[in-house]
Formats: structure tokens, sequence, C-alpha cells
């Protein structure tokens, strides 16, 4: 193992020990950062200079699309600044070096308010099909999900994390751990979300206070991503609708129809769970329906009499 292997590995450590990382962040640490001691001839950290680090970004960007490239100069980029931080070098070299570029705007993709219907009743209606009292319980747990990712906007990750003590069905709140471990409460609003919620924990209680997850497979484990991304796509063909629909579009659609309903964007920003207000403010782009109602109703060209 080089000298440049071994702080990576040291820096990995700090940022799981002392940073308290989540092990999603860790894992694309990782993946930056083993790709980048590879494919640069340096073997100690203070090898690395500014020639190697502009090959290395003109290399990432011949093979990726910018949001993956700016994750991957980011990962570099803290991992220097670690070493500055430990006096393990004098200065590092990113402070010579440009690294920022226009990165594209990429819209959120939502979902039709028509489909989002279409898919809630077809779920429903599989209560009169389903043939067994197990098939009706894994019912209750699939109508219980779909809700509830519309319902909060919750991310997928957040979702099959919950605990039973997360979700308090008499106060009919919500409390859910996001990324660096912020947590973030969220008031569950409509009766028949909280109604799905109540069918599914009364089928499933024995089961979920022994897994300690509030939602489980069919082996009383924690339940998967690719379980609900599965689910998710079953119902969507069921009902019919052409559209190809992932968990996360719940959360885009979340935050954009209450921004259309004229709910203040620090409210959505709260409800998501953002850092940064920049990043909420990408729905504006998309609450493209309220624009041209505005424009449409409030305008005074609709008064003028030419």
């Amino acid at each position: 193992m080089n000298e440049l292997q071994l702080q990576l590995d040291n820096y990995l450590s700090f940022c799981r020990f002392q940073r308290r990382l989540d092990n999603k962040t860790l894992k694309a640490y990782r993946i930056d950062l083993t790709q980048f001691s590879q494919n640069i001839s340096a073997t100690y950290v203070s090898d690395v200079n500014v020639p190697m680090l502009e090959q290395y970004i003109a290399f990432l960007h011949q093979q990726y699309k910018p949001k993956t490239v700016k994750r991957k100069i980011a990962s570099i980029k803290a991992f220097f600044h670690y070493l500055e931080y430990k006096d393990i070098i004098g200065i590092t070299p990113f402070n010579k070096l440009q690294t920022r570029f226009r990165e594209p705007v990429i819209l959120p993709k939502i979902i039709p308010l028509g489909s989002i219907e279409a898919l809630l009743c077809t779920i429903y209606a599989q209560e009169q099909v389903v043939n067994t009292p197990l098939q009706k319980r894994f019912l209750y747990r699939d109508e219980a999900i779909i809700e509830l990712l519309f319902a909060t906007g919750i991310r997928i990750s957040e979702l099959c994390s919950l605990k039973p003590q997360d979700i308090n069905l008499t106060d009919c709140v919500v409390l859910i751990f996001g990324k660096g471990a912020k947590e973030r409460r969220i008031q569950l609003g409509n009766e028949a979300v909280i109604s799905a919620l109540e069918k599914y924990y009364s089928a499933f209680s024995i089961e979920i206070q022994s897994s300690e997850y509030f939602f489980i497979n069919k082996l009383g484990s924690r339940l998967s991503e690719q379980s609900v991304r599965r689910m998710i796509n079953k119902y969507v063909s069921l009902a019919g609708i052409n559209q190809h629909i992932t968990p996360h579009m719940f959360r885009h659609s979340f935050a954009t129809y209450l921004l259309e309903a004229d709910v203040d964007i620090r409210y959505i920003q709260e409800l998501l769970g953002h850092s940064s207000i920049n990043i909420t403010e990408i729905y504006t782009h998309v609450a493209t329906a309220k624009q041209k109602n505005i424009l449409t109703t409030k305008h005074p060209r609709k008064d003028l009499n030419v």
C-alpha cells in the first residue's frame, strides 16, 4: 500500500468515526477516492500537483455527466482539505485550481395528478381482488407506502429506514432522519393517509416490533428500496400508466404541487429536509401550470381595450 492509499484510508476512517457520515456518503467517497488514486501517477500525497488534478478532471468530464463530475471533484477536494487540516500537506493544490463550471439544469420529473389518482384507485381496488388474508395484509403495506411517499415527500431511503417509534399514529406525526443525520417532523393531515398507516400497523404490529423497522418484507426484515421500486412498477402496470414512475418522483411531485398551491418555498424546503434554499428552488422551474394561470388571470394585458 502506497502512502496516498494509506492517507485515503485514514481519511475515510476520519469521515466515519469523527464526522459520523452515513454509509451511503462513505460508499460514494470510497468509490470516488479509489478511482482518483488509481488514475493518477502519484504515490505520495505531496506529489499531487495542479497539472495532475487538471488532467484528472479533464478525464472525468470525458467519462461522466457534469453532476457526477461535480460530486467526484467535491470528494477529492474534501480529502485534500483534510490533509491540510492535519498538517500532512502545507497547502491544498485546489487553492490554485479553478473547478467551477456551469452545470445544466435538469428539471425534476413529476407525476401528473391524474396518474397519482389512478395509481391509488388501482391499489385500493385490489382489496376486492386479492384471494388470501396474507395478500391483503401486504396490500395494506403497499397502500401505506404509496400514500406516505406522496403525503410527505420522503426519500425512499428514509422511508425504508423508518422505525416503529418514528411514526406516531396518535398525534399523526412522522419523524424522518435525513441526510447528515438531520431530523424533521412532518404532520400527517389527510385522513386517508392516516387510515392506510393504521390498517397496515394493525395487520403487522407484532412483526414490526420484532423487526425494529416500520415497513417490513415477507421475511419480517427491513423492506429494501428495490422492493419498493418493484412494487410501484407492479401497480403502475396494473393501472395502465405509460409513464415510468420512481419513488423519487413522488418527492418531486409533492414539492411541485405544494409550490403550485402557493405554499411558501421555505416551508417546502423544511418539509423536504433541504439544507439550502437553492436546492428547493429547482421546483420553481417546474411549476409551469401555476405560472400560466397567474399570467392568464393576473396580467394587466387582459384588461386592455385594443
